[in-house]
């Protein structure tokens, strides 16, 4: 007896998003857990008009990578990767920790003709400046960023018969040591184009950062008065096999910290090299309250 179908639907082999789908089968094994915060953009938003009036262009995403590669620095045990073989019988816990931080960008791109999710890196991103950062995610910004040479591996796995496709995907992520050219030590998106306040993912590091859009918000300034400001909601989420809730909240209020104050140093004040103090004493140095949940 055959089964009925339904009219006009039809089964469709999954090719061109194979990366994502090998992908989500590897990183079953995190142990996600999810944290966010508002960042008050007011002072990001005043450097990106001045750099405008420089003919200059810096995109909300490229702050972010910046604050990123500049906090996890100064949290190197948050810029690290669970080894493979644990857990085991025999085999204790092993976690690989980074020197420098590259970001894992994810972009929304059609490979073939198909929509997608593309995975670009930015490297050195602890010493990168903002120009840098913004001329690297400009490169994948074109109509045919999926034909650049660094997606060759995502376009070859579409075409690979499933086992090999599989079994090559494996073996690009055996050795951790050589992650950060795979899946970079942190993972960045960005769905702040549409009307997404929050979200959160698990992009297969330690850890992941997750913008949504730049909205005005309600904000309560030190002396009581309620204003008008430009909000980010910043989620993180970090897989709790490789550091614990108070190390990520630790880098959660130090990313926020590093936007609410930012400078790049154009203005020969830099950003202060600790900014894991509490929240209400940051704000009161600044003539501000922390941004309310």
């Amino acid at each position: 007896m055959s089964k009925a179908t339904a009219p006009g639907a039809r089964t469709v082999v999954e090719r061109r998003r194979r990366h994502t789908l090998f992908f989500l089968e590897w990183a079953a094994g995190q142990r996600p857990v999810h944290l966010d915060t508002d960042i008050d953009m007011t002072r990001i938003q005043a450097h990106r008009a001045e750099a405008r009036a420089r003919g200059l262009r810096y995109s909300y995403v490229t702050y972010l990578l910046y604050a990123a590669g500049r906090a996890l620095e100064r949290h190197p045990e948050a810029n690290a990767v669970m080894a493979p073989g644990w857990p085991g019988l025999l085999r204790a816990p092993r976690i690989v920790r980074f020197e420098a931080v590259t970001a894992k960008l994810a972009l929304d791109r059609k490979v073939e003709g198909e929509r997608t999710v593309l995975s670009a890196l930015v490297p050195n991103l602890e010493r990168a400046g903002l120009r840098e950062i913004q001329q690297q995610v400009d490169r994948y910004r074109g109509q045919d960023t999926a034909e650049l040479p660094e997606f060759k591996g995502v376009r070859m796995l579409g075409r690979l018969p499933l086992p090999v496709a599989r079994t090559a995907f494996a073996a690009v992520l055996r050795d951790p040591r050589k992650r950060p050219a795979v899946f970079g030590t942190v993972s960045v998106s960005s769905l702040g184009h549409g009307s997404v306040d929050g979200f959160h993912s698990a992009g297969g590091t330690a850890v992941t950062l997750c913008a949504g859009r730049v909205a005005q918000r309600p904000v309560v300034r030190a002396d009581g008065s309620v204003a008008a400001a430009p909000v980010l909601r910043l989620g993180l989420t970090f897989d709790h096999r490789v550091i614990d809730g108070g190390a990520a909240a630790d880098l959660l209020t130090d990313l926020h910290h590093t936007m609410e104050a930012f400078d790049d140093g154009s203005s020969g004040q830099a950003c202060p090299p600790d900014h894991r103090g509490a929240d209400r004493d940051h704000g009161a140095r600044r003539g501000l309250e922390p941004s309310p949940r």
